[in-house]
């Protein structure tokens, strides 16, 4: 707020002196809200949200017919969507194209966003989905490693040289994104054989990625994302083994219910879904 703790009590005094209601109760080390407060919170929030909600309608209100606002991830936006956007412009020069790149998942209508790439279940209340593809966990190194490290012809080659293994550390109550004990497993070597003490985790893809070009680790990485970095060399993937997310979990195209026949975003849906159609084929389209 750019204020000084003082300067917020004296607003929280001048608030309760206007109203003559109490709205919070103080101790030497605390501040709580009392009843009366917790009202005014409530429908302040409300309040907020509608005017919210109101800019965003406001905003769109602004744009020309022929603007699409797609919500979507860094990664996805960076990886896998803007090496093939030449293809979407060319088909479809009508349609003015400008994205809001965020982790964060966004309202459609108080962000104002017509479209949104989501990493998830596709269940959104009040929105329609479609499921892009799912993730295969691979792993990876820098041609460097393969060139100037010891061989790594079998799985057991990374224990055996005990390679840093880099991987995401995610999970919810239904999911754990694939780590090294599960890839292990998957690729013969026992857990006796496997220490994963070695292994470093983090809380997004591309910090192993970069630990895989920049300090020479191995890395679980999501074979969709990195498709540029291994057709440009950067990296080079390690064996024929892969470990599937589970599978209620996928990328999907998520749009509000009542804007299916909306020009705009069937074109963009239709294209996408091609393109990640085509992607999975044989001599399709590659980032």
């Amino acid at each position: 707020m750019g204020l000084t703790p003082a300067a917020v009590s004296y607003q929280i005094k001048d608030i309760e002196d206007q109203l003559g209601v109490v709205l919070f109760t103080r101790t030497s080390r605390s501040i709580q809200l009392t009843a009366a407060g917790a009202v005014l919170f409530e429908a302040t929030a409300d309040a907020l949200d509608t005017l919210q909600r109101a800019a965003g309608r406001a905003r769109r209100l602004t744009r020309s017919a022929a603007h699409l606002r797609v919500s979507l991830s860094p990664r996805f936006a960076t990886n896998w969507l803007l090496p093939r956007l030449p293809r979407f412009r060319a088909a479809h020069p009508e349609v003015e194209l400008t994205f809001d790149i965020s982790d964060t998942l966004r309202d459609f209508e108080a962000d104002d966003i017509d479209i949104a790439i989501r990493f998830g279940t596709g269940r959104y209340e009040g929105a329609r989905s479609d499921r892009l593809f799912e993730l295969l966990i691979v792993p990876v190194c820098s041609p460097k490693l393969i060139e100037t490290g010891p061989p790594l012809n079998e799985p057991s080659d990374l224990v055996r040289h005990n390679h840093t293994l880099c991987y995401v550390d995610w999970k919810t109550d239904t999911m754990t994104w694939p780590n090294w004990r599960m890839w292990m497993a998957a690729a013969g070597v026992s857990d006796e054989g496997f220490d994963d003490s070695r292994c470093v985790a983090f809380s997004d893809s591309g910090y192993v990625v970069q630990a895989v070009i920049e300090g020479g680790a191995v890395g679980l990485a999501d074979l969709d994302m990195i498709a540029a970095d291994l057709a440009q060399g950067r990296l080079v993937r390690l064996f024929d083994v892969g470990v599937s997310m589970a599978p209620t979990y996928a990328y999907h195209l998520v749009y509000p219910e009542g804007s299916g026949e909306d020009a705009r975003v069937v074109a963009f849906r239709e294209w996408l879904l091609a393109e990640t159609e085509n992607a999975g084929q044989p001599g399709g389209p590659a980032a």
